[in-house]
């Protein structure tokens, strides 16, 4: 692929769906559903057609509801977005629920289906044979209502500002101040931070309790005896269960935990202070200022860029493409929805990157990140059907989090010093170690909740303190600091928006790290296992995937230990 060049993809030309057609009501989509509903598969061929029709008309209202969902979250005081977004969940996501359903039951009962055995075919079956299991026409209006609820929480958190040196800054600009070597004033913006968010905990309690409430229902509706089981079923989860999530809980508990500790006893002893405080985390030890890899949105795009490019230049390619289509939106601004995110668009296979920058060392991994996502999309932009683009995330945050550790040869393109470049190394290596903690915390915590639906708020606060309390470290000091403490898990929006999704953030990391262990050893075997691993999307069972990348998917004690150990390795020589 000539580097230089741009060349902008074409969607493909549609051979089911007219060129021109776009969503404007259920009426004008409903009859393609019918049509698929009604015609005749007399062969395999003909039922292998059926399904790359049904998968374009998919991929046109998936990318339609993408679009409009990136639009609101661009700007979440924007009314005709939300309005329009609203639309799709409350109007064509409830029709296209029924309709979905009526085709896997077509599917399945097809005489022809068990000759497709092409690359990909075995894994959607089983899919579609799960997705009928637990479809419930009771749970469409409630799913419609779950969705929008979610959206609360986005324009909660997106309306936080706070007053730092007489500016109005968001949550995310505020935060840069919890690296200033001034301590007074990382403590001014950890208080004010935090005391932002408690200023809503109540009503985000209360929109909590809604959703719980509404998810339990769903679960009890579709025969489980809570949300967890029905989540692991609706998500997928063919190759662990709740008990390997326990496994993991304990695995880290036993060995990242003390690791947890090292790292916090270094900190405290090199910042030479009495207590570790919340707002001692993010400082450089050495007392200096805070890194800053890059000045502006436009110069983490071209520093990104060449990045990838060194790594590999298809890489490169794939943000270059991204950059001319204008489908980066990096800045934080005031009113536009928290986090970030790779949105894959799915007619077009050229994904959107949305994040809320400042300047940031996070900032910096983010992107790379959200690139790893980005170059997914690319990988999987030929499969033949959009189900086998849709990787489980086990498999989607595989690809982020190596992309993070992959990259780390080529972080000069972002410092321009050797001191400041094993900064921002050490830096994240540390942050891997805290990762996995924290999503064991936030993971246990939901398996907690969702098999006691009928806890108090009272209840859920004490299970939040006494969970988190056994993934942190022993050395910061929370006092005057507890109510805070037990708010916490309100900053997370997962919770709110996407629940049950936080286990796969550990599993890929353990991934990605033993990703980078081969990286180190043999780089171009390493990086090509990688890309041969994402080429994959969901054709194969998630232990094939990680297999493909010649890494196993274990989070056993043993393998936890290993990785950890490799991190430590690695940490010691910087």
């Amino acid at each position: 692929m000539d580097t230089n060049k741009v060349e902008i993809p074409k969607r493909k030309a549609r051979k089911y769906l007219p060129e021109d057609f776009t969503v404007t009501s259920w009426d004008a989509i409903q009859p393609f559903f019918r049509e698929l509903e009604e015609r005749e598969i007399n062969s395999a061929g003909e039922l292998r057609k059926w399904f790359q029709d049904r998968s374009e008309l998919e991929s046109v209202l998936s990318e339609d509801m993408g679009w409009r969902y990136i639009r609101m979250t661009i700007d979440t005081r924007d009314k005709e977005a939300k309005e329009r977004f609203n639309f799709f969940v409350s109007e064509i996501e409830p029709n296209i629920a029924p309709e979905s359903n009526k085709l896997n039951q077509k599917a399945i009962a097809n005489p022809f289906l068990n000759e497709l055995k092409a690359e990909g075919y075995p894994v959607m079956i089983r899919s579609m044979k799960t997705d009928i299991e637990i479809f419930r026409e009771a749970n469409i209006p409630l799913n419609t209502e779950l969705q929008t609820l979610a959206q609360e929480y986005g324009a909660i958190s997106g309306a936080m500002t706070v007053e730092m040196d007489g500016k109005e800054l968001t949550l995310q600009q505020a935060a840069d101040f919890l690296q200033s070597v001034d301590r007074s004033k990382r403590e001014e913006a950890y208080r004010k931070i935090s005391e932002r968010r408690f200023e809503d905990n109540v009503e985000l309690d209360s929109l909590f309790d809604k959703l719980l409430n509404l998810r339990h229902r769903v679960a009890v509706n579709a025969g489980f005896e809570n949300y967890r089981d029905y989540m692991f079923k609706a998500m997928g989860r063919f190759d662990y269960t709740p008990a390997d999530c326990d496994d993991f809980h304990n695995s880290v508990q036993a060995e990242v935990v003390p690791l947890l500790n090292m790292v916090a006893g270094e900190r405290k002893d090199k910042l030479k202070v009495d207590q570790l405080r919340p707002w001692d985390k993010a400082v450089d030890v050495e007392g200096r200022e805070q890194l800053r890899p890059f000045k502006n949105s436009r110069e983490l795009t071209e520093k990104t860029i060449r990045v990838f490019q060194r790594l590999d230049p298809f890489l490169g390619q794939c943000l270059r493409i991204m950059q001319e289509m204008n489908h980066l939106d990096l800045d934080s601004r005031k009113g536009k929805a928290p986090g970030g995110y790779n949105y894959p668009l799915s007619e077009i296979g050229v994904p959107f990157i949305f994040m809320n920058a400042t300047s940031t060392l996070r900032d910096m991994i983010t992107i790379l990140h959200e690139g790893g996502h980005a170059v997914h999309s690319f990988l999987v932009r030929e499969l033949e059907l959009s189900d086998f683009k849709e990787a489980p995330s086990e498999v989607a945050e595989l690809a982020s989090m190596s992309m993070e550790l992959l990259t780390m040869d080529y972080w000069d393109e972002y410092f321009d010093n050797e001191e400041d470049l094993v900064r921002a190394k050490k830096d994240h290596l540390e942050q891997i170690i805290g990762t996995l903690p924290w999503v064991a915390t936030i993971d246990k915590f939901q398996h907690w909740i969702y098999t006691n639906p009928a806890h108090t708020q009272e209840e859920r606060k004490q299970a939040w303190l006494e969970i988190f309390s056994s993934f942190s470290d022993e050395v910061t000091d929370w006092s005057g600091l507890e109510k805070y403490k037990a708010y916490m898990w309100q900053k997370q929006l997962h919770l709110y928006e996407v629940p049950f999704y936080y286990i796969e953030y550990g599993i890929a990391q353990l991934g990605a790290v033993a990703v980078w262990k081969n990286y180190r050893e043999n780089p171009q075997k390493g990086l090509q296992g990688y890309m041969d691993a994402l080429k994959l999307g969901y054709t194969k069972p998630i232990p094939e995937v990680y297999k493909a990348a010649d890494i196993s998917f274990d989070f056993s004690r043993s393998n936890i230990k290993e990785l950890m150990q490799f991190v430590k390795e690695e940490l010691d020589k910087l």
